[in-house]
């Protein structure tokens, strides 16, 4: 397999990969989601567990993904097929990779309704609809523009078409043209709302609410969601880890360029959380207020702010932007499995794959008005495949991935694929991929379901 090349091609250099991996996991689950969940589970005892998931857990399992794509150099299935039969592994395995394949879709059909909300704003920001708005009246914004089932499956139509544009252009023309700048834009964003937050009455106290821990908040679902955010912030079980390792460059190092994207991705995370809580406290808005935590703060801010107008258009626009680097990675396994073994020419997959995707969103659309009511187990349909993607299907296959890198790979083959400069650095990473990783999110699960 060592001088094995994927049909869909290479990254152009490593630069490139860095930012395309870092766009994927950099999206609305880092300035979206982080955030509320931040909010919802007790603040800074949250971020502490979510920090020790990525650097224990995350950056680990990401990086053995991403070297079974490279070793593979096919989609999710095919490369878990290849990598069953060189291992001489049980004959299951292969549904690893069919599981990353179902939840990238089953999580872009939600993703999109909410990227769909960015891209409604985009136009509020413009027309003007935050000026002098107040706490109240960012709620009210909010709740009439979730309760139109017309404007959500609007928007979240328009954001899947523009996915599958990119994606139908392919890895050059398509991938690498549209991340390139996006990323450093966000990062930019960022920090000029870091430093409007540090203006607020409140910024201390959103500092505190941070990074002051609190254990008596946690509870054994507070750490599973933490295990979840970091998994799907990562992008790790959804295939699009995988598959981007299958057109990552020989040369180019995994041990580095993982430890990279995930810092970026962290950081992005928690500068979205200094930014945003300061802006919450100031308005006297609850932290704990779920999903459109972001579309009920940031509009007050930038409807007061001195060039609101300007950087609530730009936040808005990249923030769809971000959500676009994450949707074509969430979209590439199923494309590219169509392509390499239903013989498909690539815009005719996207269409197939993107249409099966954009039909599933409608549910999610639906759930946030007419269908509000409409619950399975207690959830609705949006609550449901968050809840069974996020904190199910990323984490299992997590430690799948685990254990397969652990103890079905040879050492031989993980060891020559990560070519680690100091043998010290490849034993950590055995140590954390055998015992570490697989048994914190097994203890997780046995704390859910009231084990221990």
């Amino acid at each position: 397999m060592d001088t094995k090349k994927s049909i869909h091609g290479e990254w152009s250099s490593r630069t490139t990969f860095i930012l395309a991996a870092t766009g994927s996991a950099v999206g609305l689950g880092n300035i979206w989601k982080f955030p509320y969940i931040t909010g919802e589970n007790g603040g800074g005892a949250f971020v502490i567990v979510y920090l020790l998931c990525v650097a224990l857990v995350g950056i680990p399992v990401m990086m053995a993904e991403t070297m079974f794509g490279r070793r593979g150099r096919e989609n999710p299935v095919n490369t878990m097929h290849l990598l069953t039969k060189e291992a001489n592994a049980d004959e299951h395995w292969p549904y690893l990779g069919w599981m990353g394949v179902i939840a990238g879709v089953l999580i872009l059909s939600y993703y999109s309704v909410v990227a769909g909300w960015a891209c409604g704003y985009v136009l509020k920001a413009i027309d003007g609809s935050f000026f002098g708005v107040d706490a109240q009246g960012a709620k009210n914004l909010f709740t009439a523009f979730t309760a139109s089932p017309l404007q959500l499956l609007f928007w979240h139509t328009g954001f899947m078409a523009a996915t599958m544009l990119i994606v139908a252009r392919g890895l050059s023309q398509g991938f690498e043209k549209s991340i390139r700048f996006l990323i450093p834009g966000l990062f930019l964003l960022l920090f000029l709302l870091v430093g409007y937050a540090m203006t607020t009455d409140s910024y201390f106290q959103g500092l505190h609410f941070m990074f002051n821990p609190d254990f008596s908040k946690l509870t054994g679902n507070s750490i599973l969601v933490a295990l979840g955010q970091a998994f799907f912030s990562l992008g790790i079980g959804m295939g699009a880890v995988m598959v981007y390792g299958a057109y990552l460059p020989k040369k180019v190092s995994i041990t580095e360029t993982i430890t990279i994207i995930a810092i970026a991705d962290t950081v992005v995370a928690l500068l979205a959380g200094i930014a945003i809580f300061p802006i919450v406290l100031s308005n006297n808005l609850p932290l704990n207020s779920g999903p459109g935590l972001i579309f009920e703060s940031l509009p007050i801010a930038f409807g007061n702010m001195f060039g609101g107008w300007l950087f609530g258009i730009l936040f808005f626009v990249m923030l769809v932007f971000a959500a676009l680097s994450s949707s074509i990675a969430l979209i590439e396994p199923a494309v590219s499995w169509l392509v390499e073994n239903k013989g498909m020419e690539r815009s005719k997959a996207c269409w197939c794959a993107g249409g099966v995707t954009w039909l599933l969103g409608f549910g999610s659309a639906l759930s946030f008005n007419i269908g509000s009511d409409v619950t399975v187990f207690g959830k609705t349909f949006y609550d449901l495949l968050d809840y069974l993607t996020s904190n199910l299907m990323l984490p299992i296959g997590g430690f799948c991935i685990a254990i397969f890198a652990g103890w079905m790979m040879s050492q031989a083959h993980s060891e020559a694929e990560l070519a680690m400069v100091k043998p010290l650095h490849y034993k950590a990473w055995r140590l954390l991929i055998r015992y570490i990783a697989p048994a914190a999110i097994f203890v997780v699960f046995l704390s859910v379901v009231g084990v221990v």
